[in-house]
């Protein structure tokens, strides 16, 4: 892991006028127009829903596109920003057909605790219902909750490498399968840094929308929050951006490192 770091830190020093400028408009500007539809739109009818529903896809589209043309940049030092764009285009669908079917097995994983609330007579569409809910149920739910996050959690270190594969070995929802081959041996380590990474990305994030949002609330006052919440959640996007460069030059890295040592073996 400590080469994977340094040759990340030698591919973020070299590239990053080519990473930068894609990871503006595919991840920053597309967090940017989503939180103005949370800001500034007045939740309510059924065309906001359908309006926050098609910017959420769009966000979503755009920054897979943005991860793989970043990967593109990262695991090849000859990649120039054209050739980066079009590898992304080429791939994209079948990244988003694998992301597909990992969200249907997140969705049949969630059934059973949702199975229990309904046969326990919860309305899952009172928010004060679902608080209030039995004490054996809430227990149930708490404990299937935290074992499914700590699977989530493990699988998501086995998966780190499934964009990649789908972008360099021009593989589709084959790719699940790879990845975890890819990162067979790693497990623990890749869990450790990915909440290390976790605990470093929230913190500064927190902190300037933190001090963002209290500078704008003192100068607008109470009238001014939609502006203040907008601006706030744009800085702590400005920091995630950032951090999602980082995450990619080491995935990029993660993966050529393992298949160099796939070889070997």
């Amino acid at each position: 892991m400590g080469n994977v770091w340094d040759r990340t830190v030698e591919v973020l020093r070299g590239r990053a006028a080519i990473l930068g400028p894609i990871a503006a408009a595919a991840i920053f500007l597309p967090a940017i127009v989503n939180n103005a539809v949370a800001a500034f739109v007045t939740p309510g009818s059924r065309g906001v829903a359908l309006l926050a529903m098609v910017v959420a896809l769009g966000v979503l589209v755009a920054n897979v596109w943005g991860q793989l043309a970043m990967l593109a940049v990262a695991t090849h030092p000859a990649t120039t920003r054209a050739d980066a764009t079009r590898q992304a285009t080429q791939r994209l669908l079948p990244a988003l057909g694998a992301l597909f079917v990992l969200a249907v097995i997140f969705a049949l994983a969630i059934v059973p605790p949702m199975i229990a609330l309904v046969r326990a007579g919860v309305d899952l569409t009172n928010r004060a219902a679902v608080q209030s809910m039995p004490a054996g149920i809430a227990g149930f739910v708490g404990l299937y909750s935290l074992v499914l996050l700590v699977v989530i959690l493990f699988i998501g270190a086995r998966l780190i490498l499934l964009n990649p594969v789908v972008l360099n070995e021009r593989r589709g929802v084959g790719a699940l399968m790879r990845s975890v081959r890819l990162t067979k041996g790693m497990t623990f380590r890749i869990v450790g840094l990915m909440i290390l990474f976790g605990i470093v990305v929230l913190i500064p994030t927190m902190a300037v929308q933190s001090i963002v949002g209290l500078v704008f609330r003192l100068i607008l006052g109470a009238n001014g929050i939609p502006v203040t919440v907008f601006v706030a959640s744009a800085a702590g996007a400005a920091v995630t951006t950032v951090f999602t460069v980082v995450a990619a030059a080491f995935t990029a890295q993660l993966y050529v490192a393992a298949v160099a040592e796939e070889e070997v073996a």
